[in-house]
């Protein structure tokens, strides 16, 4: 049993545009609090045996210069990998999917003995998106998929369950998932809005993406 309101309301969720290495691009951001301590959470979201079980079989080199594969997802290289120390830590990574490269960075900080802050930060450049895809979801594409990421490691870090990725399709289908979904889509609306999105296009966004992800899509998507 998820706690729908209390997981959404517990993750911040940023969206801007910034120029990197010349181009303009998308920044996404979302940070949580954990109830555990930093080298707990720094284990779960970089052991190879702890990963799957809040999110997707990895396989490769999960170290500095090594490459990873994310089963049925993306794949990639370490780009920096800097264990606990003095209560922070953190890795960046390409995120290599469908043909594309962005990058995916994960910060924690120690808020206390038995708590931890994660940040995780994907950045794309914004002519890498497909042609019309950011008009038609923003960010929750790419978001709400995080958020499920977030939701994975809350359960697995409170040992109240978990969600594999098979029983996370199944769950999407669910009241449960669907009521996680629509809340994700329109958290990411608002942050769109508040990044500078026209309220409407944001909100009309925001129903795309859930309908996308609980088979519902009203409308085509974008040839890529």
């Amino acid at each position: 049993m998820v706690d729908v309101n209390a997981q959404i309301d517990a993750v911040t969720r940023g969206v801007r545009t910034v120029d990197v290495d010349g181009e303009p691009s998308h920044v996404q951001t979302l940070t949580q609090e954990y109830p555990s301590p930093i080298d707990d959470v720094w284990d779960a979201v970089t052991d190879g045996e702890r990963i799957p079980r809040w999110f997707l079989p990895v396989s490769g080199e999960l170290q500095l210069g090594g490459r990873y594969q994310l089963e049925g997802n993306a794949g990639g290289q370490v780009l920096q990998c800097d264990p606990p120390k003095d209560g922070a830590a953190g890795y960046r990574i390409t995120w290599e999917y469908g043909g594309g490269v962005s990058w995916v960075a994960v910060r924690l900080v120690s808020t206390g003995d038995d708590t931890t802050r994660l940040e995780l930060e994907h950045t794309a450049h914004a002519a890498d998106v497909p042609p019309g895809f950011w008009e038609q979801f923003g960010p929750g594409a790419t978001g709400v998929g995080w958020d499920g990421g977030l939701l994975g490691l809350a359960l697995h870090l409170s040992g109240s369950g978990e969600l594999p990725p098979g029983a996370a399709e199944e769950w999407a289908s669910t009241d449960e998932g669907k009521a996680f979904y629509r809340a994700a889509a329109t958290a990411w609306g608002v942050a769109h809005a508040a990044g500078g999105a026209d309220p409407e296009d944001a909100a009309r966004a925001a129903d795309n993406t859930f309908g996308f992800y609980t088979g519902q899509l009203p409308v085509e998507m974008p040839e890529s």
